[in-house]
């Protein structure tokens, strides 16, 4: 076959623009890839920057959010999540404690199969949590972790505050006149929070996949907390 039968590659396709509803949306945007997340090991309060290709997500995920005009943007202290919002357009990102990863203790820098090869068995982070391994000096930093419901009762508070720009305090309270949010965080806080938000038990956030750079949009419907978008965009 010569050069000018080979079939062309088609170039990377930018992921399509999200365009804003009338009502108002809490969008939730993972941080874009590090190296801990390319290779499975658990992240939480260990700072690693992106990537160039988590760099390059990011910007990606501006793209995608472009046309939002947010009423408040709020990230994680992280340096990964800080540097995801910048990227993606928003370098005045109010910085959120509670938007912080679960703090994995000694399963922190552990891919879940270095922990299920300690176990003996399957680890499933959102059944076992963080606990069932000891404190550790080289994991964690000898902390114990966090359990499940401490990162749910975060979440919450999160989600109290998001509200009062949302337009109310409560399901189906976000009326005419609110504005859109935006909080840039981490895998496991974002897929807990959507639970808390659905007011539903935190341990089904094992079913949300969440990729790199994606977003999700929260909104109301009928009176209730709604998903309206799930992993959009996902790199």
């Amino acid at each position: 076959m010569s050069d000018e039968t080979l079939p062309t590659q088609p170039a990377a396709a930018r992921p399509p623009a999200l365009r804003p509803t009338r009502d108002p949306q809490l969008v939730l945007l993972r941080h874009g890839e590090t190296e801990w997340s390319a290779s499975g090991q658990h992240t939480g309060r260990t700072d690693l920057p992106l990537t160039a290709a988590g760099e390059a997500q990011a910007r990606s995920a501006g793209a995608t959010l472009a046309a939002y005009d947010f009423a408040a943007v709020f990230t994680s202290p992280r340096t990964r999540a800080r540097r995801t919002a910048e990227l993606a357009g928003h370098p005045g990102a109010v910085v959120d404690e509670d938007l912080a990863e679960w703090d994995y203790g000694p399963v922190d820098g552990r891919t879940s199969r270095d922990v299920s090869e300690i176990l003996g068995r399957d680890f499933q982070i959102f059944d076992d949590g963080v606990r069932v391994l000891p404190p550790s000096a080289e994991h964690g930093d000898g902390r114990p972790g966090e359990t499940l419901d401490q990162v749910a009762v975060r979440a919450a508070r999160v989600i109290a505050r998001a509200e009062l720009v949302l337009g109310g305090s409560g399901p189906g309270s976000g009326a005419e006149g609110g504005g859109d949010v935006l909080l840039v965080a981490h895998g496991h806080l974002l897929r807990v929070l959507a639970t808390v938000w659905l007011g539903v038990d935190p341990r089904l956030g094992a079913r949300f996949e969440l990729g790199t750079a994606a977003v999700c949009l929260l909104g109301y419907g009928h009176s209730l907390r709604t998903i309206e978008g799930w992993n959009l965009a996902a790199q």
